[in-house]
């Protein structure tokens, strides 16, 4: 249910209709106006919650619509009851829920017939379609916006004005109610009219993919980063949109999914979101060398297929995972891995992939990590413990939340002398397994009890005017973001609207991007550097945990291998418990890790490494690991990006006009070899003319 509100919300509205009925039987008006408010309140409050019992009632055919027409039959049954079926009320009743649902066509065809007309072919951001073609401003959004859930409670004034006359026996009241409900359903029926047709529908496709195509001829984009995906992988194709900002070449983004596109965080780098297949293969991309693929799916293929270009799989993660080895892998021209350690990883996979496909390019997302320079003086140290999800085959080796985790924060936060356990899970994690889901929740339960006890304990002292103050900074702040974000991003438009007016707001982004920065900083200074937590959401990001982190406690992902790149000591737990040198051997990651079984024994080594890294003895391990994983530190990893991707892009270029020069070889061969007198036509094919 989501919460305690929504599950008495649900039990509400499931009483309410047999509470309804017995009303009607018994009949008792006062009583049916009471089970009535309750149902429409409930019905209403579980609406806007998006209460998962909704979703499921309109599976089972007891959807909005049914509910309603139960609640309008069993006032006409209160009415028989009351023996007024001779009463002109009754027929007038029965004609104004027969009219009030014959306007439900209309209306609903009318809704969708405006959303679909306003669904783009192409949907963008950061491209100026504006100049090119005219798209006319959306509905107001109070006729579109929860449109069924409006004209159905449009019956309020028909139903009140009916329990009114049948409680003081005047047929009047209730017409009134009724006439005001059939007009308001008529007006907002006659209000949807005018944006079907003329100039209140954006233009054809056809005249939208000419537009776009216009600005690509403009534009003349050199990279794609090509994506497509599910709405919870969005994380996917965010995490390369710094990179994409910093590349020389002119970049582009094509994703290919609409919820993708909504999810997309906040870039400067113009984004095409193209559904179909067809439209994609149509788009007029002759002037890009590279592509970027983020992920192995199904539909990479529609660009694949364009041989004037690279493609390049560039991931979006680097771990010792099977997904990283995937033979999908071979299709692309090049594969580029942060370091050596991907290289290898594919060399003993065996998938497919040549070695001389890989290119190392380091991590261009690992820029904000920063190097550990030791535990601050005065600060106890931080341990961030931060678990991969459970996956979808039911591997006990995929994460150590269920068999691990309890062990591990337990040993944390009873550690002597004390550390900080920050608890940041993946985003996944219980999706899939009701364990994981289940050993989270008395996760965050034992971390938030642990957090409790030690602002009691008087050992640990709190600066509450400094976390006042840093709290003030962050409201002001998160105030300030929503501001920004709130006229600058695509909250309340719908699509059309947002492709005709999603050119970024430089100025806006920039600010927005140190806000974020201030805001992270706030963040952290507004509870104390002892205080246990709980972070899920987006902010604070992960990387931001690593650099107020000392230490970390992870599984087998792409988080270890970041982790890495900050130097700071680090444990991963072998969940499937190979034993530690089996668990070394199968995964590069962890060899500069102490390792941990589930019972989290071993942890006591981590601790030692943090408050004494002169002592450390994986030290050096860990800065040899960090190189073979994640490449040298010079030249940045951004450059090297960039260089990969201009030295592919010189392939690309030369296999063109290399294609270029054979097809004119073979034409001019062609024409050479024509029978004398023979003309021959720019197809090749002979026309006829001068044979015998």
């Amino acid at each position: 249910m989501g919460s305690a509100a929504e599950l008495a919300a649900a039990v509400l509205m499931v009483a309410g209709f047999p509470a309804l009925m017995l009303a009607a039987l018994v009949p008792s008006v006062p009583a049916f106006a009471a089970a009535a408010a309750v149902t429409y309140l409930a019905d209403h409050y579980l609406h806007r919650k998006g209460s998962y019992l909704i979703n499921r009632l309109g599976k089972v055919r007891a959807g909005l619509s049914i509910r309603f027409l139960i609640r309008q039959l069993l006032l006409v049954l209160l009415l028989a009851r009351l023996s007024l079926a001779d009463n002109l009320i009754y027929y007038g009743a029965i004609a104004c829920f027969i009219a009030f649902y014959g306007l439900q066509a209309p209306h609903g065809a009318l809704v969708q017939l405006i959303r679909n007309r306003r669904r783009m072919p192409v949907a963008t951001r950061n491209i100026d379609l504006k100049s090119r073609i005219r798209i006319p401003d959306a509905p107001p959004r109070g006729l579109l916006h929860r449109s069924a859930e409006k004209m159905l409670h449009l019956d309020l004034a028909a139903v009140v004005g009916i329990l009114v006359a049948a409680q003081v026996k005047s047929a009047l009241i209730g017409f009134v109610g009724i006439g005001i409900t059939v007009v308001l359903g008529s007006l907002y029926v006659l209000a949807l009219v005018p944006y079907v047709r003329g100039r209140k529908i954006p233009p054809k496709a056809e005249r939208v993919l000419a537009a776009v195509d216009d600005w690509l001829g403009e534009y003349q984009p050199e990279t794609v980063l090509y994506f497509s995906g599910s709405k919870d992988s969005a994380y996917q194709v965010n995490m390369w949109l710094d990179t994409m900002e910093n590349l020389d070449s002119k970049p582009l983004i094509i994703l290919r999914e609409r919820v993708i596109l909504n999810n997309l965080a906040p870039t400067t780098v113009p984004v095409i979101c193209v559904p179909g297949g067809v439209h994609l293969m149509n788009l007029d991309l002759s002037t890009v060398r590279v592509a970027l693929y983020a992920a192995n799916v199904g539909k990479n293929i529609h660009l694949l297929r364009v041989p004037t270009m690279k493609h390049v799989f560039i991931g979006h993660g680097d771990s010792d995972k099977l997904a990283s080895v995937n033979p999908f892998s071979k299709v692309y021209d090049e594969v580029w891995t942060a370091g050596r350690a991907g290289r290898d990883r594919y060399a003993i996979a065996d998938v497919g992939v040549r070695d001389e496909d890989i290119v190392e390019v380091g991590r261009p997302q690992l820029a904000p990590i920063q190097t550990w320079q030791g535990v601050p003086d005065g600060r106890i140290p931080t341990v961030l413990y931060a678990p991969t999800w459970e996956g979808w085959d039911g591997n006990p080796g995929n994460t150590s939340i269920v068999l691990a985790g309890e062990n591990i924060v337990n040993r944390l936060v009873t550690a002597d002398p004390p550390v900080r356990v920050l608890y940041k899970p993946h985003p996944f994690t219980g999706t899939v397994s009701k364990d994981a889901k289940a050993a989270h929740q008395r996760i965050t339960a034992l971390v938030r009890k642990a957090a409790a006890d030690r602002a009691a304990d008087s050992r640990f002292a709190a600066d509450s005017a400094a976390q006042a103050k840093a709290k003030a900074e962050l409201t002001r702040i998160e105030a300030r973001i929503a501001e920004l974000v709130g006229t600058g991003g695509d909250k309340g438009r719908d699509e059309a609207e947002a492709t005709r007016d999603g050119l970024v707001d430089v100025a806006r982004h920039e600010e927005v991007a140190r806000l974020r920065a201030e805001w992270n900083d706030a963040y952290w200074r507004s509870f104390p550097t002892w205080e246990h937590r709980v972070i899920t959401g987006a902010e604070p990001r992960l990387y931001d945990c690593f650099n107020v982190s000392d230490a970390m406690v992870s599984d087998i992902s792409s988080v270890v291998s970041d982790f890495i790149a900050s130097g700071k000591p680090y444990a991963v737990t072998d969940s499937a418990e190979v034993g530690a040198e089996e668990f070394k051997r199968n995964n590069t990651a962890v060899r500069a890790a102490v390792i941990l079984t589930n019972s989290a024994n071993e942890l006591g080594e981590l601790l030692s490494a943090v408050r004494d890294p002169a002592a450390d003895p994986l030290a050096e391990d860990r800065k040899e690991l960090k190189q073979y994983l994640l490449g040298p530190d010079e030249p940045t990893s951004i450059d090297q990006f960039n260089t990969a991707v201009a030295n592919l892009a010189i392939k690309a270029e030369t296999r063109n006009v290399g294609q270029e020069s054979r097809v004119s070889a073979a034409a001019e061969s062609s024409l050479a070899n024509a029978v004398p007198g023979q003309r021959v036509s720019a197809a090749g094919e002979t026309d006829g003319v001068g044979t015998a």
